[in-house]
């Protein structure tokens, strides 16, 4: 086993504790109560479960809308650049949305705040369809995006509270369901339409009910408003700074004031560039396909490749970035498969279409592996409330432009190889930062110098 998933003894509290740390509390030979045991077990396989497949809902609303993005712009009368407006408003929701996440979980719990974003997704996914006209179209679309934003952010923050000894292995699984339900909507919601009678409305509206069933596992948590103990760091976090173990009677530190750390910064920079090819990827990448002459359903399913490629990816580099001093040379080597890609994609996008989607498959892994940073470049609890809910507002913030841009250049030029050509020059930059947010330091220790 590894080692981060090991336990120590900590000091008895009255508070609610995962069965980690209910464990690691216990004077050694005292058998645990039978009662509040298999309480506190049922409740961590729960949010087990509630975190799969909120994690499973947070990107069909996208790649599904990407699979149908002709068929939807011709049905509403959608221009290039309304269609490019469309793609951007991913980030800006998850942007401006995602800010208020900290403050709402304060106020009413992380379980109750990502059961209504559950809620918001299903509502949004089931409307949009049949709103009737653009307008209406956006409207829905913001209402399921601005539940996918609260849970963004929450997932770190929930998996650091209930998982404090596994936050490689628990950003993993969450990665690899993420990364499922991506390339499940992407290779899905041609075949569903054809299924459902060949109109796009119920090919995307069909997405709603797996957002229904996500709601159900986070509704016996909604009461649950307390702080579960953070038990210890990460294994290798700690003997890498020579931490002292922390008692669960240590009073918990203030949130350090996140804007003075140059490496949250640089993790909120790597975010937003990752976050815009990611989205650029989603939003057009079947587009490119078809206009060079693939069609629809293998344009699908050439974008369910580079998502799916994050199902095994998301749960191998999590893992491996725990156990590195660094994480730069795990960024640079995502940034590589993604100038391959874009390469590809310009010189021969049907003829190596297979290779081109793996390439940017793997590039898009740098989502997990910012979110894994989240959780290590943080110390303490509310470190990681702030740094999550900075890096990715900010970050997605930085990304809102690209999607636009990239329908605007696609009009104006009348093809792909300007668009292509803005993708690759993001991606230095994001290579730049990456290794920057990558290195072995806490934003608490650089917010206090």
């Amino acid at each position: 086993m590894a080692r981060e998933e090991t336990t120590r003894t900590t000091t008895p509290t009255t508070e609610p504790q995962t069965p980690a740390a209910t464990a690691a509390s216990r004077v050694p030979g005292t058998p645990p109560e039978p009662g509040k045991s298999s309480t506190r077990a049922w409740t961590t396989r729960l949010v087990m479960v509630g975190i799969v497949l909120a994690a499973v809902n947070l990107r069909p609303a996208i790649t599904s809308l990407g699979a149908l993005l002709e068929e939807v712009r011709d049905g509403l009368g959608m221009s290039g650049s309304m269609a490019g407006l469309l793609t951007s408003v991913p980030p800006l929701c998850f942007a401006v949305f995602g800010v208020m996440a900290p403050r709402l979980a304060r106020r009413f719990g992380p379980a109750a705040v990502v059961c209504a974003g559950m809620a918001a997704i299903t509502a949004g996914l089931l409307i949009r369809p049949y709103a009737g006209n653009t307008a209406g179209f956006l409207v829905a679309s913001a209402l399921a995006l601005m539940g996918i934003a609260v849970s963004n952010v929450l997932m770190p923050v929930i998996v650091k509270r209930w998982f404090p000894d596994r936050v490689g292995s628990m950003t993993g699984l969450y990665s690899m369901a993420l990364a499922l339900g991506t390339s499940t909507a992407a290779a899905a919601t041609v075949p569903l339409t054809g299924a459902l009678g060949g109109g796009w409305q119920p090919g995307l509206a069909v997405w709603a009910a797996l957002a229904a069933v996500a709601v159900l596992p986070w509704l016996p948590l909604v009461r649950d408003r307390g702080s579960a103990p953070a038990g210890r760091a990460p294994a290798e976090q700690r003997s890498a700074r020579h931490e002292p173990a922390r008692t669960d009677q240590t009073p918990q530190a203030p949130a350090p004031r996140i804007t003075r750390s140059g490496t949250a910064w640089a993790l909120a920079a790597f975010f937003g560039l990752q976050a815009t090819a990611a989205y650029i990827t989603m939003g057009w990448m079947a587009q490119i396909f078809r206009d060079a002459g693939v069609s629809a359903g293998t344009a699908g399913l050439l974008l369910a490749v580079t998502m799916v490629m994050g199902v095994p990816l998301a749960f191998v580099i999590p893992r491996l970035a725990t156990r590195l001093p660094h994480q730069g040379p795990i960024v640079v080597v995502l940034g590589l498969c993604g100038l391959a890609g874009y390469a590809g994609l310009y010189l021969a996008p049907a003829a190596g279409a297979w290779a081109w989607a793996l390439l940017l498959g793997v590039s898009n892994c740098a989502f997990p592996l910012a979110l894994t940073m989240v959780g290590m470049r943080a110390r303490t609890g509310p470190g990681v409330v702030q740094l999550s809910a900075f890096a990715q507002s900010t970050g997605y913030l930085i990304s809102i432009p690209g999607p636009l841009l990239v329908g605007v250049l696609y009009q104006s030029s009348g093809g792909w190889g300007v668009p292509i050509a803005l993708m690759t020059g993001l991606m230095i930059p994001q290579m730049v930062v990456g290794w920057l947010a990558g290195r072995d330091r806490t934003v608490e220790d650089e917010a206090t110098r």
